[in-house]
């Protein structure tokens, strides 16, 4: 029998062949082209021996496959680039969508090979894999916790393009299926066995069995689609019912996407015309779509930013290699409100015990309390069972007494933003904690230099700062201050990723790296409410530029009384020149004369009615001393502002030497305040346009605005250069 690297191939008594894929070397398994190649010879040794009646595709590791290597794609776009210098347009693009469709091809003939092909999944089975799965004839997943089958491509600025678009939307109605697509989520096993993803769910020891059994039982190698006779979930796409779909989808797809995620529109396209043809054409119109998409920036941004760089910084990119990986036995947590009890459950969560302190028991238990709300909300969405939040709630131990960090490895304070206070408790901890302990800060706006200042070991002080709500938000921002030492990054960086977050490293500075882009954000967006462009303009500016919400409402969730008081005292700090006075003036009016906190009080921009949805306050009105009439105003600049503030902001921290790595940049801003993720990034928006063209729009904006739209030197080099910050970072790599 033929062996392979990739796979093991085994026939038994009965004439079915088991095929289980595990990759050496490789942690979980992945597609490459050398696997294509091993799976296509499997395919034509199943399909042409006549002693083999058909075929189970397991796994050998804990997971079946994340999918593609990606990396796989980004050689084929260079190739591309390549074919087109040296020889033409037609030739390149032949080859391109040549190798872009052969895993569709080697999908096809799997399914049309007249042998029953089956899937056995453990663990989590996404993308090409799932797409593999789907060409399968049959499908079984093991009924555990780990187990997820799906089609995320979208979240990195594709689409399946192996069949994935045309089988998911023969397989369900076709508005679930476009949901699926669009949403890119992993589905658990009953639910896929709900939406007809998978035939059955099995234990975990079994599915190769219950697959076997159905090979055995006479199962069909002949898809669903290719019988005789066979129908659409939803009718014929010119059916009645077929065309009730499809205004709702656009508009869905406008309303979601505003028209910046080109993969989404092929997604639209792909099923609405495969639908409509017998499945090989379908399949050449997929590949079309996903040709021209695997092309496109967005593809380029997002692939680079979201999977490759950050899959780069969560396996430790920027950790000291000559230090030690960190045992986290024990985690100290000083402050159990908001902040700190949040810290406290993603800690627990990961497996980590905790000591919660606060001032009093009362206030420590309170704190514990959240992690109790939070495992029950889990619970009644049918995520977690009672039994998890039981052992959880066992790992924080709440506590008044200081003396209880006496055995922690690290030390997180997350209390009040007071210098004062902070500098009390760094006292009251230090006193406590072993020498070796190290000693981190939640702090959001204070330099982690003037805190360390207080530690007897400022080498061991650090600051890693969260997001809010720290269980959902996925960026940690590890800050150095100018004494850390690298067991400090190493152990923070190891916390880190034990509670699977991603980390990115910022030299330390007023507002860190996310903070400094947010707040030119909400800026901005104040400052056109001064000029006069109606509120709700600028907050759909913000949306149709890709942010999540716009800069009113963000200022809102962040809390407009909080913004004042971080004006206040940089202006205390650094002088009336740091602020801006228009701004100060506004938020003076909303917050002391209007009583308008945020979303905290009910009051800020937006009125927040119990039980109703939130709406701009009428009151704005009255406070534009201008009023600009919209039908005159251009839209396409309001976004262009509203993004470039936010990158020119991001390109003064490399300047300035807080962010050294420009994935961190990228990743930070995308999973840190939601900078547009198509454009792969803050700086990513600035390399993908190119220097040139970015300094020609920054001009244009300075003329007009201001001179916060002036360019700093760093991107001026980079315009006479032709270099972008991912070159350049490089370049200064190499040379170091």
């Amino acid at each position: 029998m033929t062996t392979f690297t990739n796979f093991r191939f085994d026939l038994d008594e009965d004439g079915i062949a088991l095929v289980t894929w595990d990759m050496p070397d490789r942690s979980m398994n992945v597609i490459t082209p050398e696997v294509m190649d091993e799976l296509s010879r499997i395919v034509e040794t199943v399909a042409t021996d006549g002693a083999i009646k058909g075929c189970v595709i397991t796994s050998g590791k804990d997971s079946f496959s994340g999918g593609a290597d990606l990396a796989m794609l980004q050689g084929l776009g260079a190739e591309y680039g390549r074919l087109r210098k040296e020889k033409d347009e037609e030739e390149a693009m032949r080859f391109f969508f040549d190798e872009s469709r052969k895993l569709s091809h080697l999908y096809r003939r799997l399914e049309t090979c007249g042998k029953p092909f089956a899937a056995a999944i453990n663990g989590v089975c996404l993308g090409g894999s799932f797409e593999l799965a789907l060409a399968c004839h049959f499908r079984v997943v093991a009924d555990n916790d780990a187990t997820r089958v799906g089609l995320p491509e979208i979240k990195v600025g594709l689409f399946p393009g192996a069949g994935g678009t045309q089988r998911v939307a023969r397989l369900m109605p076709t508005g679930d299926a476009l949901q699926m697509l669009f949403k890119g989520e992993q589905h658990r096993p009953l639910m896929a066995r709900n939406m007809g993803l998978v035939h059955a769910v099995a234990p975990r020891d079994e599915i190769v069995k219950v697959a076997k059994d159905w090979i055995k039982q006479g199962g069909s190698a002949v898809a669903p689609w290719d019988e005789k006779g066979f129908k659409l979930p939803s009718n014929k796409v010119y059916s009645a019912a077929g065309m009730q779909i499809w205004p709702a989808a656009n508009a869905i797809y406008r309303r979601e996407t505003q028209d910046n995620y080109p993969a989404a529109y092929a997604i639209l396209e792909a099923v609405y015309q495969g639908l409509q043809l017998p499945m090989d054409q379908a399949l050449i119109v997929e590949s079309r779509w996903f040709a021209k998409i695997l092309r496109s920036k967005e593809a380029a941004a997002m692939i680079r930013t979201l999977f490759l760089s950050m899959q780069e910084l969560n396996k430790g990119a920027r950790r000291p290699k000559d230090v030690p990986p960190t045992e986290l036995k024990k985690v100290g947590i000083v402050g159990a409100g908001f902040m700190g009890a949040s810290v406290a459950y993603v800690t627990a969560n990961a497996g980590i015990p905790v000591v919660l302190i606060d001032r009093d028991m009362e206030a420590a238990e309170k704190g514990k309390a959240h992690s109790h709300k939070l495992m029950s909300d889990q619970i009644m969405k049918g995520r977690a069972k009672t039994a998890d939040r039981d052992a959880l709630l066992a790992r924080i131990t709440p506590s008044a007494d200081y003396n209880d960090l006496k055995d922690c490895d690290l030390v997180i304070e997350a209390v009040f933003e007071d210098p004062k206070v902070k500098a009390e408790v760094i006292q009251k901890v230090e006193a406590a904690i072993r020498p070796d302990c190290i000693f981190a800060s939640n702090t959001s706006t204070l330099p982690i230099s003037d805190l360390a200042k207080h530690s007897k070991h400022a080498d061991q002080f650090i600051g890693i700062h969260f997001f809010s709500p720290v269980e959902k938000m996925m960026l940690v921002e590890v800050i150095l201050g100018k004494e850390t030492g690298d067991k400090a990054l190493a152990t923070a960086l190891d916390y880190v990723r034990a509670i699977k977050k991603t980390p990115i490293v910022v030299n330390d500075s007023r507002g860190f790296f996310a903070n400094r882009c947010v707040l030119a954000y909400i800026l901005e967006g104040h400052l056109m409410f001064v000029e006069g462009v109606p509120p709700a303009m600028i907050e759909n500016a913000g949306k149709q530029a890709g942010m999540p919400v716009g800069p009113l409402s963000l200022n809102d969730e962040v809390g407009v009384d909080l913004g004042l008081k971080i004006l206040k005292a940089t202006k205390a700090q650094l002088g009336d020149a740091a602020i801006v006075p228009e701004q100060e003036a506004l938020l003076t009016q909303l917050v002391e004369a209007e009583g308008r906190f945020g979303r905290k009080n009910k009051k800020g921009f937006y009125d927040y009615p119990e039980g109703g949805s939130k709406r701009l306050w009428p009151g704005l009105d009255a406070l534009q001393t201008k009023h600009l009439d919209a039908e005159l105003l251009d839209m396409g600049e309001l976004k262009q502002r509203l993004l470039v503030t936010q990158a020119l902001e991001a390109a003064r921290t490399v300047e300035e030497g807080v962010i050294t790595d420009p994935r961190e940049a990228d990743v930070g801003s995308i999973l840190g305040f939601g900078f547009a993720p198509y454009t792969g990034g803050a700086l990513s928006y600035i390399d993908f346009m190119g220097a040139k063209i970015f300094v020609e729009l920054c001009r244009k904006l300075q003329g007009k605005y201001g001179d916060r739209f002036a360019p700093p030197k760093i991107v001026l080099d980079m315009a006479s250069s032709g270099e972008t910050f991912y070159s350049q970072a490089e370049r200064k790599k190499k040379a170091a």
